[in-house]
């Protein structure tokens, strides 16, 4: 895939790059281990105050940031404005957080004086997505930094001016100019990077063959990996829930980043005795969705982000419908004007045996389910291969507690739509990807944890 600023709207190619050689690749790994050799040592005030800074960075200049983002994926510009202010967010949370999330840890043994110290490991590659350009890359970034690691990012292909401008970010903020390098660089060309010895782990959000591929690759290195991988996360909407709230939050959590996100709702698992009611109001949100130029501020859903994810996900509505589906509304590309929309759409009656129904539709498509009841509820939710996260729908503290305890995923909201937060860890089970990003578990996977034993 070319290293290019491909314009979602229109199709336009307005930038291109060449992918680093490999004198240059080395030039700035040995950067990178030249500056951590050094940086490590540096304070967690003085860390505090870079990153306090590139979040002061960040929200001066917000719209020049968003609009970067919106020209080359096509998410909302209203939506790259919030993804912004996000990522200023999780800098200011580490900034102040990571002394605490780092202090030695004392404990008790037989020792005089026994503690668990946390310290940096060294150069951690980031192998980042599309869909949230700079929020992906901000909320590693930002734990990695303050534990006294550097970073190289290795972004998709098609955010190329989005890996610069983090990088020009951070080095502006005052990080020395090799604690955080973007490497623009093809996917052939990663592999050759783990394998280095002064690469001490990675960390890959994107699809399950991205992941496994990076995995196999640093197992054969023995090096740490968190993976944040696909997830086909349920939306529970049970009989005893304000049916309203949840119709409107569903409409919200399917068509977030026009429909191109791991945590969106993407099986709305239903209780038969109010699925009718609710089909209803889903339908009718979904008619009243503005498709349009996603710098308009008046637009609800922009572009997918390349022609090539349409193209798929057009094909995957089409084997739904061979496979015994019925559409609702919507079903096919947008043809009447350029770029790589495709309409809001939504599928009912997908044979729980069919391949439809354990994939992920990774763009504005919602598959709605209707079950008996709670335990059928939770039966379809689990009978997935991933398991990043999952909303459910209830007044019931007794349904409440089940859900929680019973659904098979790395997150559970309960009558709120499921969202990454600093505050929060962040991360999945089975095919989702394991490991975790955000909270203290996020600042911890990158760290030796060392016990200190002294007599």
């Amino acid at each position: 895939m070319a290293i290019a600023t491909i314009n979602p709207s229109t199709g336009e190619t307005l930038k291109t790059f060449s992918p680093l050689t490999d004198d240059q690749i080395e030039s700035k790994l040995a950067l990178a281990e030249s500056t951590y050799q050094e940086y490590r040592q540096t304070t967690f005030t003085r860390r505090g105050e870079w990153l306090n800074k590139a979040a002061d960075i960040l929200e001066k200049d917000t719209a020049k940031f968003a609009q970067i983002m919106t020209t080359e994926m096509g998410k909302t510009y209203q939506s790259a404005i919030a993804e912004v202010k996000k990522c200023a967010l999780v800098c200011r949370f580490y900034a102040k957080q990571a002394p605490e999330f780092l202090a030695n840890l004392s404990l008790e043994s037989d020792a005089s004086h026994s503690y668990v110290a946390y310290q940096p490991l060294g150069i951690i590659l980031a192998v980042m997505p599309w869909n949230f350009p700079f929020w992906q890359v901000f909320r590693f970034a930002a734990p990695a930094l303050m534990a006294g690691n550097v970073g190289i990012l290795k972004h998709a292909s098609n955010v190329p001016q989005c890996a610069l401008a983090i990088a020009d970010i951070l080095t502006q903020a005052g990080f020395p100019e090799g604690a955080f390098q973007t490497l623009l660089i093809g996917a052939s060309q990663v592999k050759a990077i783990v394998e280095d010895d002064r690469v001490k782990a990675a960390t890959l959000t994107g699809s399950e063959p991205a992941g496994m591929a990076l995995a196999s690759v640093a197992g054969q290195q023995i090096k740490k990996v968190v993976l944040e991988l696909g997830g086909s996360d349920p939306f529970i909407v049970l009989a005893s829930a304000d049916l309203e709230e949840a119709v409107d939050i569903g409409v919200k959590a399917r068509m977030l980043n026009n429909g191109q996100s791991c945590i969106a709702a993407k099986r709305f698992i239903v209780q038969d005795i109010i699925a009718d009611r609710f089909e209803s109001l889903l339908i009718a949100k979904f008619q009243e969705l503005t498709i349009g130029d996603p710098m308009d501020e008046n637009t609800d859903i922009g572009p997918l982000a390349t022609s090539t994810i349409r193209s798929e996900l057009d094909q995957q509505v089409k084997n739904a419908v061979a496979q015994g589906a019925k559409i609702l509304i919507g079903g096919e590309p947008i043809t009447d004007r350029p770029g790589n929309y495709y309409q809001p759409t939504i599928l009912k009656d997908i044979p729980l045996n069919s391949p439809t129904a354990q994939e992920e539709f990774f763009g504005p498509v919602a598959l709605l389910f209707r079950v008996k009841d709670l335990d059928g509820a939770i039966a379809l939710a689990n009978n997935i291969p991933f398991g990043l996260g999952a909303s459910a729908w209830t007044s019931n503290p007794e349904e409440s507690d089940r859900l929680i305890n019973e659904i098979e995923a790395g997150a559970v909201f309960i009558n709120g739509m499921v969202k990454s937060d600093p505050r929060l860890p962040f991360g999945g089970i089975k095919r989702s990807g394991y490991g975790r990003e955000l909270s203290s578990q996020g600042i911890h996977e990158f760290v030796n944890i060392k016990t200190v034993w002294i007599k």
